[in-house]
């Protein structure tokens, strides 16, 4: 199931950097067979996350869409999306990589979401992956994602997991730590403490991505460009992972590494009606 997930997603799916993956396996493909393992992209059941459904009659925003993964997935469900950035370039890229896709309506959108210039109560799921550890009140950028909600929409939130974050910490660079990067750490309780005082009722927690939390970890060390991370020790580390996700119980110690040491963790959230 998951190889058939994996291979109705690589149709058209956008070409994204990642970690250097075994010679045997392009570096997309192992990205994506890990991300399907931890319950994303899946076309066939049309949920970008397991319990976040895309449905072509939904209006959905991506926010701080970044280089477009989330939102090739909605604009291949039909859904009607914005595409939301603080970074020009980035939207436009993204505009670019969704031309010709199967979307009701394709909307890009520059901004740093203070406001948010959107109609309140006039979208049907928000997604907002990897963007509240850099603004600078996440209660006041929470607030207008409510906002433009609709009654019952849902919402997908993601940010860095404290305990891959405080790894980083002492590995990184100090600029990974402070404005435009990563200025706010969530533990999980206050993470989900964001999303309630802000009134959304969480339906789901999740954690994923251990392989890229150590991933990360090495990657400072190795002292290489992101654009082109070729490293023995980054190119072993993805060859072990690879050998365990192809003996029978790699699945499950994956999920058990995710559940220690994520690096990310995940909240579907539902505003009430």
């Amino acid at each position: 199931m998951m190889l058939k997930r994996l291979k109705n997603l690589l149709i058209e799916q956008p070409q994204t950097p990642v970690a250097s993956a075994p010679p045997e396996a392009p570096a997309n493909d192992f990205a994506l067979v890990d991300a399907c393992l931890s319950g994303w992209f899946d076309v066939e059941g049309r949920q970008l996350l397991e319990g976040f459904p895309i449905r072509a009659e939904d209006r959905v925003l991506d926010i701080g869409c970044g280089e477009g993964q989330f939102s090739h997935f909605c604009a291949k469900m039909g859904a009607e999306l914005i595409f939301g950035d603080i970074d020009r370039a980035r939207v436009e890229r993204v505009a670019g990589m969704l031309e010709g896709m199967p979307a009701r309506g394709l909307h890009p959108l520059v901004t740093d979401a203070n406001p948010l210039p959107l109609l309140s109560a006039s979208l049907d799921k928000i997604i907002a992956m990897e963007v509240l550890e850099h603004v600078d009140v996440p209660s006041d950028f929470m607030r207008e994602l409510v906002r433009v909600g609709k009654p019952g929409a849902q919402y997908l939130l993601s940010v860095p997991d404290s305990r891959s974050e405080g790894v980083q910490q002492l590995l990184a660079p100090p600029a990974h730590f402070k404005k435009p990067n990563h200025i706010n750490i969530f533990s999980r309780d206050d993470f989900e403490r964001l999303v309630t005082d802000a009134g959304l009722i969480i339906e789901r927690r999740t954690y994923y991505g251990f392989y890229w939390a150590v991933w990360w970890s090495f990657f400072w060390v190795c002292r290489k460009d992101l654009s082109n991370p070729d490293h023995p020790l980054l190119n072993n580390w993805a060859n072990t992972w690879a050998s365990l996700m192809a003996i029978p119980d790699g699945a499950r110690v994956k999920h058990a590494l995710d559940e220690v040491m994520p690096k990310s963790q995940a909240i579907i959230a539902r505003k009430p009606d």
